[in-house]
């Protein structure tokens, strides 16, 4: 009886402790790491949240940016701070993907950190040079099935996001196109436009101007659904391929272990930044769109694309060393 007591008597200290920490957290800046450069759309996305955020929270949110090894410099930092809500960690589809395409990380990308929410998502867009005699997605789809291996795609980098994105593709339609990795996505535009290669995926925003312009030809989206940007142009999944779904999203973690009151405060001050009119139109500009989801949701949705790209970058060989 005595032990039985005193599990009770601390149980209850612990309850009220986390209670305790809820109530007066924050009592100084929360750090938000954001494990890529500056000025990117990943650090953009960061620094409008973390504006809104810190309003929210009644103190300063800093964006603290950790570039480097995709992503996995700042990750590790985030999964080695202190959980106690003050650290923050802002990460996108590498998350999910280095995992695979990393022989060995620091770090696990599930146990190390509690999910708060998903806070953006946007399309990428299916690019060919104008030069190309395609129309639609079947159409490609039937000229690298009558030309294997001889028409070649271009990404802005080995395991990114949009390599990955068209060895999806390669791998749902069965066709065969040459990988051209270039260092940025700059680079490859560039490329894409002189007509080097002669397809790949590209943000919204900046193929928007482009594909207007007619300089090049967008075939589709690689959403679920339609994006704002291009209304008129199709999701690969109406075009050809079905169940096609690649979005470059965002979302926000804090170290495992974080009170679970202090995960929950964050998160409805999250949704409310996310709701705010100014926030969402600064994201539409962007080409993004606001999300929000339950740490829940927001836990099922990375176990999920871990599984799903793990059998996309196994069947494609990819890795980073």
């Amino acid at each position: 009886m005595r032990i039985l007591k005193l599990a009770l008597i601390a149980a209850c200290a612990l309850t009220v402790t986390g209670t305790t920490h809820a109530q007066t957290y924050p009592t100084k800046p929360v750090r938000l790491l954001v494990p890529f450069a500056p000025g990117g759309g990943a650090d953009i996305t960061g620094r409008a949240i973390a504006q809104k955020l810190a309003e929210g929270l009644g103190q300063q949110v800093v964006v603290d940016n950790r570039a480097g090894a995709a992503s996995n410099i700042g990750t590790e930092l985030a999964a080695r701070s202190a959980p106690d809500g003050y650290t923050l960690l802002l990460i996108g589809p590498n998350h999910t993907t280095n995992v695979s395409l990393f022989a060995k990380l620091n770090y696990d990308p599930i146990k190390d950190f509690e999910p708060i929410s998903l806070v953006t998502s946007a399309p990428y867009v299916l690019l060919v040079h104008p030069s190309l005699p395609v129309r639609n997605v079947k159409e490609l789809i039937a000229l690298a099935r009558a030309k294997p291996g001889q028409l070649n795609y271009g990404s802005s980098g080995n395991g990114t996001a949009g390599h990955l994105a068209m060895e999806l593709v390669k791998t749902q339609a069965k066709i065969d196109l040459q990988h051209v990795p270039y260092k940025g996505s700059q680079p490859l535009q560039t490329d894409l436009i002189g007509g080097q290669v002669v397809t790949g995926f590209g943000d919204a925003l900046s193929s928007t101007p482009l594909v207007q312009a007619g300089r090049l030809r967008a075939l589709a989206v690689s959403s679920a659904k339609r994006g704002h940007m291009l209304p008129d142009v199709p999701t690969m999944a109406e075009a050809a391929l079905p169940g096609f779904d690649v979005t470059v999203w965002q979302g926000i973690l804090a170290p495992a272990g974080t009170p679970r009151e202090i995960v929950t405060r964050l998160h409805s001050e999250i949704i409310s930044t996310l709701q705010k009119p100014e926030v969402q139109s600064r994201m539409a500009a962007l080409g993004v769109e606001t999300i929000g989801s339950s740490p829940q949701e927001f836990a099922a949705f990375i176990k999920r694309d871990i599984a799903k790209w793990a059998v996309v970058i196994k069947a494609s060989g990819a890795r980073i060393d």
